[in-house]
């Protein structure tokens, strides 16, 4: 069965939930601030999500989420559009779900002209550190703050806006 991408079905908030939370509490031992954290701040982007600027995208193996990614333009402030909630499932890991899925929200970041892309992460995610470095974003600052009380070593990465000359003449 392929994959398919949509946006927001039912369900998909408790989905993309449950996809972190299968993740990172068994890898990391996230509990409930974490939980609480990516739960509260989806929602919020959900309830505001400007569908001309904004991307939730999800992917579907049948009725099974199998991985997510989303990219607030309208709430990312000053540095440009914030990537978030960027997950795979663990059925998917490795069959570059994850690629596609960073690969549309860039796309979709430049197709609006939404100037450089940020988000925030931490050391020790490796595969998606990789990923990220391919598409063109490069850390910018790592610091031991813990916003997600998960006792992790916090980074940021950025892309840069693509110049008005990348491309062909």
């Amino acid at each position: 069965m392929p994959i398919a991408f949509d946006g927001y079905r039912p369900g998909a908030l408790a989905g993309v939930l449950g996809l972190h939370m299968n993740y990172y509490a068994q890898h990391w031992g996230f509990g409930l601030a974490f939980e609480l954290k990516v739960a509260s701040e989806l929602s919020a982007f959900l309830d505001r999500f400007d569908r001309h600027r904004d991307l939730f995208l999800t992917a579907w193996r049948g009725n099974r989420l199998a991985g997510s990614v989303s990219l607030d333009v309208s709430g990312g402030g000053a540095g440009g559009a914030h990537l978030r909630w960027f997950v795979v499932s663990s059925e998917e890991r490795g069959s570059g779900l994850g690629k596609q899925l960073l690969a549309r929200a860039v796309s979709h970041s430049d197709s609006i002209a939404a100037g450089p892309i940020w988000l925030t992460t931490f050391a020790g995610l490796d595969a998606a550190q990789t990923l990220y470095e391919r598409i063109g974003f490069v850390r910018e600052s790592e610091h031991e703050g813990d916003q997600w009380q998960g006792g992790v070593t916090e980074q940021k990465f950025i892309r840069p806006a693509p110049s008005l000359f990348d491309g062909e003449f």
